[in-house]
């Protein structure tokens, strides 16, 4: 599914938003399905068409109510749920989990100074550090990270996926980069860090509803939110750095 995934980021425009809108999708019924609900059921409708509809919204320049369209269906979630006797508050978090890093991926692409190069940076820096952490952990070993949320992840494993993100980050300034070489690696480094929180986050929620993937779409790795779970975190910390460290990061010509 790579080449799909990376054709449409270059096509950018209408073409990545319905890549965004389909995992958006995958991964709200998903989740209702992690969480003990009903994928199909009027709460997962809910979380399904408000993570669509905020992807069109953004894609036609309204960003505010593209925003406002993933609050209300986080509100509408937590209400469906609470009549109906469930756990709301998981219901409502799914939504705002998946909705908030699909409109920064939406924003990173579009952005003049990020654009497809950019993104594909942030998206191989999240590749590179699961990579580097299963290799780094498998070989070196060593205290454990999380071991109550994760028992196989350990510290190697982190500064290991860390090391192989700041590698991306020095290779992709031949792509045009205009900021300070090391700077980029750095933030690679950073961003990677942020993306095992993701990770970690996803695995804690599986441990609480003691289920072993998110999904079974894809055999033998599990669903959609098990591939994506860094990202969802990354991607707004990238969207982040670049508000907040205007000056620090440059950029993609």
């Amino acid at each position: 599914m790579l080449p799909v995934a990376v054709g449409l980021l270059y096509l950018g425009g209408w073409f990545f938003a319905a890549l965004v809108v389909v995992a958006a999708l995958l991964m709200a019924f998903e989740w209702q399905g992690l969480i003990g609900g009903s994928p199909v059921g009027p709460i997962g409708i809910i979380g399904a068409l408000a993570l669509a509809l905020s992807v069109v919204f953004f894609q036609l320049g309204r960003v505010d109510i593209s925003i406002l369209v993933v609050l209300a269906g986080t509100v509408l979630a937590i209400s469906a749920a609470a009549r109906s006797g469930m756990s709301h508050w998981w219901h409502g978090i799914g939504v705002l989990w998946f909705g908030l890093p699909c409109l920064a991926l939406l924003w990173l692409r579009q952005h003049e100074g990020v654009g497809f190069v950019g993104t594909l940076w942030l998206m191989s820096t999240v590749w590179a550090c699961d990579t580097g952490a299963y290799f780094a952990g498998r070989a070196i070993g060593g205290p454990k990270l999380a071991p109550a949320i994760s028992p196989k992840k350990t510290w190697a494993g982190l500064l290991g996926g860390m090391l192989a993100a700041a590698v991306i980050g020095l290779a992709f300034t031949f792509a045009g980069y205009t900021g300070v070489i090391w700077t980029l690696a750095f933030v690679g480094a950073v961003v990677a860090a942020v993306s095992q929180v993701g990770d970690l986050a996803e695995s804690a929620v599986k441990r609480h509803f003691d289920r072993k993937d998110s999904g079974t779409l894809i055999p033998g790795h599990g669903g959609v939110l098990d591939r994506v779970d860094g990202l969802l975190f990354a991607a707004p910390a990238a969207v982040a750095l670049l508000i907040w460290g205007k000056g620090i990061i440059g950029s993609w010509g």
